[in-house]
Formats: C-alpha cells, sequence, structure tokens
C-alpha cells in the first residue's frame, strides 16, 4: 500500500488536496521508507494503547490485591476484638465496620464486573476499545486505592481496642497450656497406678470426662471468648490436678498401709509374747503380797487376749479393705487396731510395774517416804516466801498432807508380815498430789 492510500485511510480523501500533497509525502515517506521493517504507524498506536490497558489492568489487580490484604488483616483485628470486647466501643467498630464492608464488597463487585468486560489481551483489540479499557482500569484503580486507605485509616482508629484485647489474649496461651499439661500429667499418673495393679475406675472416668472441655479449649478463645476460656482453663488445670494428685497418693497410701500392718502384726505378735508372762507375774504377787495389791489385776490375762484377738481379727479387715481399695476403711481398721494394741500393751504393763514398784517399796519403804516429805517440805517452802505465815488455805492443804503422809507411814508400820504395800503407795501418791497442786497454786499467783 502507498503512503498516499495509507494517509487517505487515516485522514479521509476529502482532504487529499493537490496543494498539500507533495508535503505530506514529504512527511509520510520518510516514516514509511526508513529502513526495513519499520512498524507502520497505525498498527504501532494500537499496540501502545493495549499495552497501556494492560498496564493499567495489572495496576487495578495489584490494588485489588493489596486491598485484600488490607481487609483480612482487618478481619483479623476485629476477631481479636470480638474474643474480648463486647462494649460500646466494640459494638460502634463492628458497625462502622459493617458499612465500610458493604463498599468494599462493591468496589470488589465492580472490579470483577469490568476484568470480565475486558480482554486486553485479545488480537480483535481496537484503538477505541483499549483507550476505554485503559480508562476504566486507572478509575477502578484508583477507586480501590482510595478504598483501602479509608480502611487502613479506619484500622489504625481501632488500634486501642485491638492492643487491648491482645494483652487479654496474651493470658489465653498460658492458661491453656497449663490445663493441657495438667491433663497430661493426670493421664500420666493413671498409667502409672494401672502398671502397679491398682484400680483407678473412678478417676479414669473423672478424666475421660475432661475431654469435651479439651476440645472446647482447643477451639480457642476466638470462637468461645477469652472469659470463658480463661475460666475453663483453670477449671480443667483444677481438675486435672486433683486427679493427678489423687493417683499419686493411691501408690503411697497402698505403700503406707502395707507398711503399718506388718508394722503392727509384729507389733500384735511381741505384745502376745509379752501377755504370755503376766500369769507369772501374778502368781508372784499373790505368792508375795496381800490380796489387796493384786486383786484388781485379776483380769488383765483375759482382757489382754481379747484385746490382741480383736487387735488381729481388725488387721485381716484392713488387709481386705486394702485389696480392695477401700482406703477410708483401712485407715479407720488400722486406727482401730493400734487402738486394741495400745491397751494390751498398758495392760501387760500393769502387772509387771506393780510388781516392780512393790518390790521396791518393800524392800525399802523409806525412799518412797522420804520422796514424798521432800515434796511436802519444797511446798511448804515456797508457801513461806516473802511471808511471816503462809496463806492459811495453802498451810491447812500443807498440814493435811503431812498427818496424811504420818498415818500411811503408821499403817504400814503396823501391816505385819504382809502390809497392804499397794494401799501406801497409792497415799503416798496422793500427799505429792496435794503438795504439787499447792505449788502450782502459789506460782500461778494464787497468794
Amino acid at each position: 500500500m502507498t503512503a498516499t492510500r495509507i494517509l487517505g485511510k487515516l485522514i479521509g480523501p476529502a482532504l487529499l488536496l493537490p496543494t498539500v500533497l507533495p508535503v505530506v509525502v514529504a512527511v509520510a515517506i520518510p516514516g514509511a521508507f526508513t529502513g526495513g521493517g519499520t512498524r507502520r504507524w497505525g498498527r504501532g498506536r494500537v499496540e501502545d494503547l493495549r499495552e497501556e490497558a494492560r498496564r493499567a489492568q495489572g495496576e487495578a489487580a495489584e490494588a485489588f490485591y493489596e486491598l485484600e490484604l488490607a481487609q483480612r488483616g482487618m478481619q483479623l483485628s476485629l476477631e481479636t476484638i470480638r474474643a474480648v470486647d463486647d462494649g460500646p466501643r466494640a459494638r460502634k467498630a463492628f458497625a462502622d465496620h459493617g458499612a465500610l464492608a458493604e463498599r468494599i464488597d462493591r468496589t470488589n463487585h465492580q472490579y470483577i464486573a469490568l476484568m470480565d468486560s475486558h480482554d486486553v489481551e485479545s488480537a480483535d483489540l481496537d484503538a477505541g476499545t483499549a483507550t476505554r479499557a485503559r480508562h476504566d482500569f486507572v478509575r477502578m484503580r484508583d477507586e480501590l486505592t482510595r478504598t483501602r486507605e479509608d480502611l487502613e485509616r479506619f484500622a489504625g482508629s481501632l488500634t486501642p481496642l485491638v492492643e487491648a484485647a491482645e494483652k487479654e489474649l496474651a493470658r489465653v496461651a498460658p492458661a491453656v497450656e497449663r490445663a493441657k499439661r495438667s491433663l497430661l500429667e493426670a493421664t500420666r499418673a493413671l498409667d502409672a497406678v494401672r502398671q502397679a495393679g491398682l484400680d483407678a475406675g473412678d478417676s479414669a472416668a473423672d478424666l475421660a470426662a475432661l475431654g469435651p472441655e479439651l476440645r472446647l479449649l482447643n477451639e480457642g478463645a476466638a470462637r468461645h471468648g477469652v472469659q470463658p476460656t480463661l475460666t475453663r482453663a483453670e477449671e480443667v488445670a483444677r481438675r486435672a490436678g486433683a486427679i493427678a494428685e489423687r493417683m499419686a497418693e493411691l501408690p503411697r497410701r497402698a505403700e503406707e498401709l502395707g507398711r503399718r500392718l506388718t508394722s503392727l502384726r509384729t507389733r500384735a505378735e511381741a505384745i502376745t509374747t509379752r501377755a504370755g508372762q503376766v500369769g507369772p507375774t501374778l502368781s508372784e504377787l499373790r505368792r508375795r503380797f496381800s490380796a489387796a495389791c493384786w486383786q484388781d489385776l485379776q483380769r488383765v490375762p483375759d482382757e489382754a487376749a481379747e484385746a490382741v484377738a480383736g487387735a488381729r481379727r481388725t488387721l485381716d479387715g484392713v488387709e481386705r479393705a486394702r485389696r480392695e481399695q477401700r482406703w477410708d476403711d483401712a485407715s479407720n481398721g488400722i486406727t482401730e487396731a493400734q487402738a486394741l494394741l495400745a491397751r494390751t500393751d498398758e495392760l501387760v504393763s500393769t502387772a509387771g510395774d506393780r510388781l516392780r514398784r512393790l518390790n521396791e517399796v518393800s524392800f525399802d519403804p523409806s525412799k518412797e517416804i522420804e520422796r514424798t516429805r521432800f515434796a511436802v517440805r519444797d511446798a511448804q517452802r515456797l508457801a513461806m516466801v516473802g511471808r511471816a505465815v503462809p496463806e492459811p488455805r495453802h498451810a491447812e492443804r500443807l498440814d493435811g498432807a503431812v498427818e496424811r503422809l504420818d498415818t500411811a507411814v503408821a499403817a504400814l508400820e503396823r501391816g505385819g508380815r504382809n502390809p497392804d504395800y499397794w494401799r501406801f503407795l497409792m497415799e503416798t501418791k496422793a500427799v505429792r498430789d496435794i503438795a504439787g497442786a499447792v505449788v502450782e497454786d502459789i506460782r500461778g499467783g494464787g497468794r
């Protein structure tokens, strides 16, 4: 095609006047014939317009992507606030965002519709369509940019709410972690109890009941709220901790009961052996001392045997309760067996102690007499401290104690070969108790 025909297509045949043709040709020829392969002017202009349209489309796409990122960040901020705060400021923020979200949705729909309406990659795209596409995409880019900037300003206004919410949320993770750690410790304690052959059915059921609570914790504060999540985490940690403690206590309790059972059985054997000596002790008391000295001990052998037998039966019951893990019953049985054995020990000791004390006083009663007189004299000296005469009530009691001691000594001397040594010992003890009561009264301020 000649240069004249090209210009004819561009500016129309009516303008091709003979007077200007040489000039136009002179201008057109250099552009048409300078170097081989140079594009013709009309086709190059369309390509430039297409390129500008594609560039504008890319800029609009980038603006759309940036708005999308800003919107995602905004959603995270709102979810953070929603998880913590439902006060007036938060509700206003949600309402304001609702209006802004509607604008964003409209803008996004406009962008998508625009993308569908312009195919800037089409080979048939003409100059006019490319120009309109570029114009539309530039306008869309600017609208997307303005919308993003408005969204970012709105996000900035929420900063105090977001920071406060994040501070609250920071408490959630450690609390949930503590709850999970407590559950893990309880599970391990339960496994240890089962490995030890102990039954932990109730605790296992309690631990299983915490499963739904753990699921709710895993769903997070964003779904269930910060305070409910914190409360749930604390409750799970408390209940799991109690289960773990109970589980850890079971082996210790079983071991302790086993140890105490062994100890009490050994003690029962030892007391049984000692109880066998009560009979010979009573025989010696009968042979050497008057009936008044031993008559109250006649039932000691039978009572000791009954107490030991009762303790053995109780310990057998403790063993059964231990095997069946009736811990309270086992502990109560241990206490009962201890009381029975203590009673038996006391009974067995009574006969031997009686014989020892009677032997001592029968061999030399003067030691008992002097011990008692010393107690009375000590009380008398204290009653005279700082006084010319003692307090009448103190003097009366101490004089009565001296008289009572003299009477007991006289009775002992009149007793002949088998005096009532036991009564004499009871009287001297009573005299010492009187002296001690006077001393206590004086020292307590009862002058």
